[in-house]
């Protein structure tokens, strides 16, 4: 758990960036921080792994006052991804993805097995792709590395700031799903700053709105949609993105009755039960395959084409 008790910051220029924060991060969520640009959203994730130091008020991890923890040791147990990457070029794959490892002197076998699962779970071969450089990756490939470092010295905590928003919407797409489905499985912490309140929306256990440094409202996707708490958080949202959610409702892949067997399809993507019809619809439309097949947890519960969902929406009722 991670705890914000009374945080405020005030920079050397005068500039308040938080201002009296309380806010509670519960343990294996997805946490979406998200406000306008200079709301302090960064600034209040970084406190976390003492980037940023508050000026008053104190940030607690795993009960303990992050004050009083080494820095570096702090860091070594919280995974971190940025915007930017950061992969060090003179490095190859693999030893920029065992970087923590090597710090945290794990065996050879031990880092190996490490960066070779979480490689098949990002979808790159490791075999293939622990020799390359990153300038012989695409974007997205570059950033799936950085995840995979940050997760490599498996931190109980992982901090991701705005770490999609540079790639392409495809890779961004399919970035959102596999971040949404390696927390569900790793069952990590994750604390994800973006700009964007359609990812927000699409990745999120619970979102925190943000304004001049102080939280507007916090909920789950479904809790904001439907009571924004007041005229900003409604605004921030939209309206017509309001609207449209609520027309959708909360339909989601597990209400409608899958109509496809396995051998029918010549190319799928799985993903969970619990993402709404319009995010299903979205991803078919961006990334070009033919059908998705939904799973809840290690259940298949079978597949859905677009048809299958356009009339779903069309008609609010099960499709069979």
């Amino acid at each position: 758990m991670i705890q914000f008790d009374k945080v405020t910051k005030v920079f050397g220029d005068g500039t308040e960036a938080l201002k009296d924060v309380s806010l509670t991060i519960p343990t294996e969520e997805l946490v979406v921080l998200i406000g306008p640009s200079g709301c302090g959203k960064t600034t209040l994730m970084k406190m976390i792994n003492r980037l940023e130091i508050p000026t008053s008020g104190e940030v607690y991890v795993g009960g303990k006052d992050v004050s009083s923890v080494d820095a570096v040791e702090l860091r070594k147990t919280i995974g971190y991804v940025i915007q930017r990457i950061g992969l060090f070029p003179h490095m190859s794959v693999e030893r920029n993805a065992s970087l923590v490892p090597n710090l945290k002197g794990w065996t050879k076998t031990k880092k190996t097995e490490q960066v070779y699962e979480l490689m098949q779970m990002v979808g790159l071969d490791p075999k293939e792709y622990l020799s390359k450089y990153p300038l012989e990756l695409s974007g997205g490939q570059q950033q799936r590395i950085g995840v995979v470092r940050a997760l490599a010295g498996n931190p109980d905590i992982v901090l991701m700031d705005e770490p999609f928003s540079a790639l392409d919407p495809i890779s961004r797409e399919q970035l959102q799903m596999e971040i949404k489905n390696i927390q569900k499985k790793l069952k990590k912490t994750i604390v994800f700053v973006t700009h964007d309140m359609d990812e927000a929306l699409k990745i999120a256990d619970t979102i925190v709105i943000m304004r001049n440094g102080q939280i507007e409202q916090t909920g789950t996707p479904t809790e904001l949609i439907e009571s924004p708490i007041n005229q900003f958080v409604q605004d921030f949202i939209g309206i017509e993105r309001i609207n449209q959610k609520k027309s959708i409702g909360k339909r989601e892949l597990q209400d409608l009755i899958p109509s496809f067997n396995r051998s029918e399809q010549s190319s799928y993507l799985i993903v969970e039960a619990n993402i709404l019809v319009e995010e299903a619809i979205n991803l078919l439309e961006n990334v070009g395959i033919e059908s998705l097949l939904v799973k809840k947890g290690n259940k298949e519960l079978g597949f859905v084409n677009q048809s299958t969902l356009l009339r779903a929406m069309l008609t609010k009722e099960e499709v069979s």
